[in-house]
């Protein structure tokens, strides 16, 4: 589990295939501070284990699952990433529980100056979009945000000027893809309404 407060943004060293697989070699200092072979790390939202690291990077194995659901496979060499250790009993949880579990992507339609925040509209599927509501909570490439307007395959939400300079979204432009995680208490919701209706 992660709280979606961004702890630092690492760098692409190499994205790509390797003998049968795809790994994802990160440069990073902060999350590696205490790191364990087979930690759990999100990285643009996406919660993957370490397989091999030293003091100034780390590796991930991509499985074809989440090189199909995610934007990890558009990474390349010299990308910036959002990283975010996982949850300890004693952390603070001050964004909302984000499993690292992507739902699904969308793409940037819009970006926007609001005064000193960035206003911006993202474009996804009305599958995804039943459990995106005014007000409620989405994690975006990992990043805990508040929905701010909803439309049948479309929300809105804004970033506040001391987040940008700490995320990707603050770098993105129209057109780009993202990592999408909703809230899961809606899942689960919509599972126990489903089962009362069916008896």
């Amino acid at each position: 589990m992660f709280t979606g407060l961004v702890e630092e943004m690492g760098t692409v060293r190499r994205a790509g295939p390797e003998g049968d697989g795809y790994i994802l070699d990160i440069a990073a200092g902060t999350v590696l501070e205490d790191v364990r072979f087979g930690d759990s790390i999100s990285v643009e939202g996406v919660c993957l284990s370490v397989t091999e690291f030293d003091r100034t990077r780390f590796k991930f194995g991509l499985a074809p699952e989440t090189l199909n659901r995610t934007t990890l496979g558009d990474l390349k060499e010299g990308d910036c990433v959002n990283l975010e250790r996982s949850l300890l009993p004693t952390t603070r949880l001050g964004g909302h529980y984000v499993q690292g579990h992507v739902d699904g992507t969308g793409r940037i339609r819009e970006v926007r100056a609001d005064g000193d925040a960035l206003w911006v509209v993202i474009d996804t599927s009305p599958d995804l979009m039943r459990y995106i509501v005014r007000k409620g909570y989405i994690a975006v490439d990992g990043t805990s945000l508040t929905v701010v307007e909803t439309g049948a395959d479309w929300f809105s939400l804004t970033l506040i000027s001391h987040t940008q300079p700490l995320v990707t979204l603050g770098t993105k432009k129209p057109g780009d893809r993202v990592n999408l995680e909703t809230d899961i208490m809606a899942k689960y919701a919509e599972k126990a309404l489903a089962g009362r209706i069916a008896e």
